[in-house]
């Protein structure tokens, strides 16, 4: 009884088998014009190309203004954060939500002192109020634009391996007055420059920075110490379980996402080379203004003789 039951159904499975299956290339190929892949052999052909071509052109300009506008060049791409990160006046909320930067730790984590830049608890996570974020992220950027103005170096650290890109590319932004740290910092770089350097190094050159930006601060406790001995401003990605006082500009947001990290640096470095080209106007008017005091001084000068 059950052979019998079991035959029909072995032997449709058995049919099943020997049907060949048709390939997606296929598929696409049977549904494909080939007209496309046609030579242009003569004027004709060439004539009725150009006809189609212009007519679909017609099309898209038609039905232009009645679709998207949006392409690749003008909305958010995950590598935009890294390679073309916005002015400090063009960051929003949503870049940083888009970012994750509002995701702090655990709850039982977060620091006591990090309460007034807290938002909230949502399922035991720590959630970051980023109308605090954005507003210390300008005064941060506006302190690096100053310093950089000022012909100041400034120094990016990171220290685990996948932010060595990130303050790579934001010193370089920068230009000669930007410096990063990509690993391990040594104890002393600051504080003890004659044994690091060497006595006439230490003496020609300036090695302590005039800035100094942190991605992962807690990492890099010593590096914060030797600024404070040295009388070194600190800025550093705070999150919900740092205290933020250990720096001298905080920014609350999630220092464990690197698109976070690629957003604050990139923002910090694009403030560092609008300071750069400021400092630069500055000088070139004020040596403008003394070479113009000069012709007439000469030229007093010499009417009185």
């Amino acid at each position: 009884m059950a052979s019998s039951t079991l035959r029909p159904l072995l032997a449709a499975k058995s049919c099943l088998k020997r049907v060949p299956a048709v390939s997606r290339p296929l598929a696409r190929l049977v549904s494909t014009s080939v007209d496309g892949d046609r030579r242009l052999e003569s004027l004709g052909d060439w004539a009725d190309f150009q006809e189609t071509r212009i007519g679909y052109k017609t099309l898209v300009d038609h039905f232009e203004e009645y679709g998207s506008t949006q392409n690749r060049d003008n909305t958010f791409q995950p590598h935009h954060s890294l390679h073309r990160p916005p002015a400090p006046t063009q960051t929003t909320l949503s870049s940083l939500i888009a970012s994750g930067a509002h995701f702090g730790h655990s709850r039982a984590l977060m620091n006591p002192n990090f309460v007034p830049y807290a938002y909230g608890v949502r399922a035991g996570i720590t959630m970051i109020d980023l109308d605090h974020t954005l507003p210390l992220l300008r005064r941060a950027a506006n302190l690096v634009r100053a310093v950089a103005a000022k012909q100041g170096s400034i120094v990016f650290v990171g220290t685990r391996p996948e932010l060595r890109n990130v303050v790579r590319k934001a010193a370089e932004r920068i230009g000669p007055q930007g410096f990063h740290v990509g690993e391990r910092w040594l104890p002393g770089t600051l504080t003890n420059k004659v044994q690091f350097f060497g006595s006439a190094e230490a003496l020609e050159r300036k090695i302590t920075p005039d800035l100094m930006i942190l991605l992962n601060p807690l990492s890099n406790m010593n590096a914060i110490a030797e600024c404070a001995i040295e009388h070194v401003p600190t800025i550093g990605i705070i999150d919900s379980n740092v205290d933020p006082r250990i720096v001298m500009y905080p920014i609350p947001a999630n220092d464990e996402s690197l698109r976070t990290a690629e957003l604050i640096a990139g923002v910090l470095s694009i403030a560092g080379r609008e300071g750069v080209a400021l400092g630069a106007a500055a000088r070139e008017e004020a040596e403008r203004k003394q070479m113009k005091e000069r012709i007439s001084r000469q030229r007093v000068k010499e009417r009185s003789t």
